[in-house]
C-alpha cells in the first residue's frame, strides 16, 4: 500500500490519569525519605541486639522501598491498543498468511484429555479461512489416550466448525459453551435445533473419552480402526523411553478432509517427540523446538501461536486481531510478537487464591508495553516464525505476506511424517543452536520469559493486546498447595535469570530501554522478597516480649511518615484492584497471598537459586494439576482454604502464624498490666503489625484447631507449629 493512503491496522491510546497518579508517587517517596531519616537519625548508640535488630528491620524496608520504586516503572503510563480488524480484512483477506497452532499437554494424568481437546477445537474454529490453520498437539506425556481424544475430536471438529461459523457462537470450545452459554430456549429455533444435536454429539464423545480415561486404554475397536496404536504404540517402553509419534489426524491439503458442509478442515497433528532416559528432553521448550522444526515441513506458518492446553480460545477473532499488529505496513514491520492476557473461567467471586493474576494482567503488562514490549509469557501468544527461530531485527525488514504465502509444503501426508520424525528426535540437536538462539531457551523454569527477553535484545519488540472480550480463558490452581508450588517454580525461575547472563541489566544493556530492563524486574525479583518480608513477619512480633520498639511511639510527630506510607499504599491498592473489576474481599485475599507466596513460594524459589549457585540442585519443572476431586472442589467454590496435603510450604504458613498469635497475646498481657499507657505507646505499631499477621491467617488457625473436613491443616503440622511458636517466644523473652 502506498504511504499516501496508509491506515493504520490499530492504535495506542495511554491510559488517563497519570498526573494524579504521579503526585501520589512524589507523596511516598517523601514520607519514604521521612522514614529513612528516622532510621538513621534514631539509631540505638549502645550496640549489641538492640542496635543489630534496628539495622536489619532498616535493611528490610530498604528493600521494600527499592522494589516499590521499581514497580512504578510499570505504572508510570501504561498505555491500551485497539485493532482494526475491518481494515484487516479490506486490505489484506486474500493474502492472509498461514497460521500454525501449537498446544502443548504433559501429563494427561493432571490435564485430562477432554480439556486438552477442548482447547484444540477451540483454536480450530477460529474465524480465519480454514485451509490457512495447522493445529499441532504437543503430548509430552506420549499417550495413547491424548491421541484417542484427538481422534475423536477430528470427527467431531466436522459438525462443531459449521456449527460455530454458521451461528457465530462464542467461546468456541464445546465444554465451556455447553456448560454456560447455550439456553435451546432462548434463542433461534433453527439454532435450537442443531445445537441440540451437536450438544448430543459433543455428550457422546465426551463418553467415550472420559470412559476410555478411567479404564486407562484405548477401545478395541478404535485399535483396528487406526493402525497407528499398533504400528506405533508397540514400540513404546514408557512415557520417557519412546520413539518420535507422528500422526497427521486432518490433512488439510487432501480434497477428502472436509466438514458436512464441504468446507475444508484445519489440518490437524499429533506429535510426541522421542523421549530416551539419557537425554535430557528440557521440557515445554524443548517440546516446542521439536513443533517448530516438524511444523516448518508440515505447513510452516508464517505465524505461531503457542497456548497451553488448559488455556481455550474465548475469543474466534483474536487470530486477526494479532495480525492488525503483525501485518501493519508502517508500525508492524517490527513486531515479533503479540502477547494476549491470561484469563481464567473457574475463579471464585472473591478470587480465594489470587489466581487471577489481575493486577498482572490489568495494570502492569500494560505498563511495561508502554516500556518498550511485554514479557512473553508462553500462552496466548502469537510469534512470527522466523523471529522465534532466531532471526535478528534489520531496519531493513520487510515482511513480503504475498511472496512467502506461495510456500507450499507439497509432499504427501505419508512422506511427511517419515521425513518429519528425526527432526523430533533426541539426538536431532545435538550440536546445533536450539536451545540456544534458534527456538526457545533452555536451562530455565521460566523459558518463555527468557525467550521473550532474547527477542527484544535482537532488535524486535512486542505488543500486549488486551480485547474486551478475553482471548483465552484456562484454569486456576483450585487449591492453596498448586498456588503456592506454581508461584515457586516462576519465581525460581525468574530469579535464575537475574542471577545469569541473561540479567536485563547485563543482556539487555544497550539492546533494550533501560525502563523496560527495570520492569523486568518486577517478576525477575520475586523470589529476594522472601527475605525482607520474613524479617518484617517475625521480628517486630517477637521484639515485643523484650518490649524493644521498632518503630516510633504513637505520641511522636516521627510516626506521620510511617502511618502516610502505609495509608497511602494500601488506599491506592484497593482502589486499583476497585478500578479493574476486583472486590474489597478480593483484595484482602490478594493480600493474603500476597503474604503466603513471599514466605513460601518465593522463599523456596531463592533457596533453590542458592543451591544451583552452590552446584546442589538442578531446574525441574512441576505440571500444576488441572483435577480435583468433588469435595476440593466444593470447598474452593465456598472459598474455603485448602490444607489437606502434608508440605514444607504449609509447615512454614502454619509457624509464622502461631509465632504471631503468641506474639499478640503476649503484647495484649503487657497492655493490660500497664496502668500508664506508656506500652501501648510505645509499641503501638508494632502490635499493629503483628495484629494484622494475625487477622490474615484467620483461615490458618481455623484449618489448625478448627475444622473437621479433610481441607483441614495435617495434625502433624499442628503440632509442629505449636512447639517451634511457643519455644520461639520462649527464647525471644529470656534473650
Amino acid at each position: 500500500m502506498k504511504k499516501e493512503n496508509y491506515v493504520t491496522l490499530f492504535e495506542t491510546k495511554a491510559a488517563k490519569g497519570r498526573l494524579a497518579y504521579k503526585l501520589y508517587a512524589a507523596s511516598v517517596i517523601i514520607g519514604i525519605c521521612l522514614i529513612f531519616s528516622y532510621r538513621v537519625i534514631h539509631l540505638p548508640a549502645q550496640g549489641g541486639l538492640e542496635t543489630w535488630t534496628w539495622i536489619g528491620i532498616t535493611l528490610a524496608e530498604l528493600w521494600f522501598a527499592l522494589y516499590w520504586l521499581i514497580t512504578q516503572s510499570v505504572r508510570w503510563n501504561p498505555i491500551s491498543r485497539y485493532t482494526f480488524k475491518d481494515r484487516l480484512s479490506q486490505r489484506y483477506e486474500k493474502v492472509l498468511p498461514k497460521v500454525d497452532l501449537f498446544v502443548c499437554t504433559a501429563d494427561h494424568t493432571v490435564e485430562p484429555p477432554l480439556m486438552v481437546v477442548n482447547t484444540v477445537l477451540s483454536v480450530m474454529a477460529y474465524d480465519y479461512p480454514t485451509e490457512k490453520l495447522c493445529v499441532y498437539l504437543s503430548d509430552d506425556g506420549g499417550s495413547e489416550l491424548m491421541l484417542y481424544a484427538l481422534l475423536e475430536a477430528s470427527r467431531f471438529s466436522k459438525y462443531w466448525l459449521p456449527f460455530c461459523k454458521k451461528f457465530k457462537i462464542e467461546p468456541r470450545s464445546p465444554g465451556a459453551y455447553f456448560s454456560t452459554d447455550f439456553k435451546p430456549f432462548n434463542i433461534d429455533p433453527v439454532m435450537a435445533k442443531e445445537g441440540l444435536t451437536i450438544k448430543e454429539l459433543y455428550e457422546d464423545m465426551k463418553k467415550r473419552i472420559d470412559n476410555a480415561t478411567k479404564l486407562g486404554q484405548v477401545p478395541e475397536e478404535a485399535r483396528k480402526e487406526h493402525k497407528v496404536f499398533q504400528e506405533q504404540w508397540d514400540l513404546v517402553s514408557s512415557r520417557r523411553d519412546h520413539p518420535t509419534i507422528l500422526h497427521i489426524l486432518t490433512d488439510g491439503s487432501d480434497p477428502r478432509a472436509v466438514d458436512i458442509e464441504g468446507q475444508t478442515l484445519p489440518t490437524l497433528v499429533y506429535l510426541a517427540r522421542e523421549k530416551r532416559p539419557q537425554y535430557h528432553h528440557n521440557f515445554k521448550a524443548g517440546a516446542l523446538n521439536a513443533l517448530l522444526r516438524v511444523s516448518s515441513q508440515i505447513s510452516n506458518g508464517q505465524v505461531l501461536l503457542t497456548v497451553d492446553c488448559d488455556m481455550y480460545s474465548n475469543n474466534s477473532g483474536s487470530l486477526r486481531d494479532a495480525l492488525c499488529f503483525l501485518m501493519d505496513e508502517e508500525k508492524g514491520q517490527r513486531i515479533a510478537f503479540v502477547q494476549f492476557p491470561q484469563g481464567f473461567d473457574n475463579i471464585t467471586k472473591n478470587d480465594v487464591y489470587s489466581g487471577s493474576l489481575r493486577v498482572i494482567m490489568e495494570v502492569e503488562l500494560p505498563g511495561t508495553d508502554a516500556n518498550g514490549g511485554p514479557l512473553y509469557i508462553g500462552t496466548g501468544c502469537f510469534h512470527r516464525r522466523d523471529v522465534l527461530c532466531g532471526k535478528k531485527y534489520k531496519k531493513d525488514y520487510q515482511n513480503d505476506w504475498w511472496t512467502e504465502n506461495d510456500k507450499r509444503v507439497k509432499e504427501s501426508a505419508k512422506v511427511l511424517v517419515e521425513n518429519c520424525r528425526s527432526l523430533a528426535s533426541c539426538s536431532y540437536e545435538e550440536n546445533t543452536e536450539w536451545g540456544k538462539e534458534m527456538g526457545l531457551k533452555y536451562g530455565c523454569p521460566v523459558e518463555d520469559v527468557i525467550t521473550g527477553l532474547s527477542i527484544q535484545c535482537r532488535g524486535w519488540r512486542s505488543v500486549y493486546y488486551n480485547p474486551e472480550r478475553k482471548a483465552f480463558l484456562g484454569l486456576a490452581p483450585t487449591t492453596l498447595l498448586q498456588a503456592l508450588v506454581q508461584h515457586k517454580r516462576w519465581s525460581e525461575g525468574d530469579l535464575q535469570i537475574f542471577l545469569s547472563k541473561y540479567c536485563p541489566f547485563v543482556y539487555g544493556h544497550g539492546k533494550i530501554p533501560l525502563k523496560l530492563q527495570i520492569s523486568y524486574c518486577v517478576w525477575l525479583l520475586w523470589a529476594p522478597n522472601c527475605l525482607a518480608t520474613l524479617y518484617y513477619v517475625v521480628v517486630p512480633s517477637l521484639c515485643i516480649h523484650r518490649g524493644l520498639s521498632l518503630f516510633p511511639q504513637v505520641s511522636s510527630p516521627w510516626v506521620l511518615p510511617f502511618l502516610y506510607v502505609i495509608a497511602a499504599k494500601y488506599a491506592y491498592s484497593i482502589g486499583e484492584l476497585l478500578w479493574i473489576g476486583g472486590t474489597f474481599q478480593e483484595w484482602w485475599n490478594d493480600q493474603r497471598m500476597w503474604l503466603y507466596k513471599r514466605t513460601t513460594s518465593h522463599l523456596f524459589g531463592f533457596t533453590e537459586n542458592i543451591l544451583k549457585l552452590l552446584g546442589f540442585a538442578k531446574s525441574g519443572f512441576i505440571v500444576t494439576s488441572k483435577v480435583a476431586d468433588e469435595d476440593v472442589s466444593l470447598r474452593y467454590e465456598k472459598e474455603v482454604m485448602e490444607f489437606g496435603a502434608p508440605s514444607p510450604m504449609f509447615d512454614i504458613l502454619a509457624t509464622l502464624s502461631m509465632v504471631n498469635l503468641f506474639s499478640f497475646f503476649g503484647a495484649l498481657k503487657r497492655v493490660s498490666m500497664d496502668s500508664q499507657h506508656g506500652v501501648l505507646d510505645h509499641l503501638a505499631l508494632q502490635m499493629l503489625l503483628c495484629g494484622l499477621a494475625v487477622v490474615i491467617n484467620l483461615p490458618v488457625y481455623r484449618g489448625l484447631f478448627f475444622r473437621k473436613d479433610n481441607g483441614r491443616m495435617p495434625s502433624a503440622i499442628t503440632y509442629q507449629a505449636v512447639i517451634i511458636a511457643i519455644l520461639a517466644n520462649i527464647g525471644a523473652f529470656l534473650y
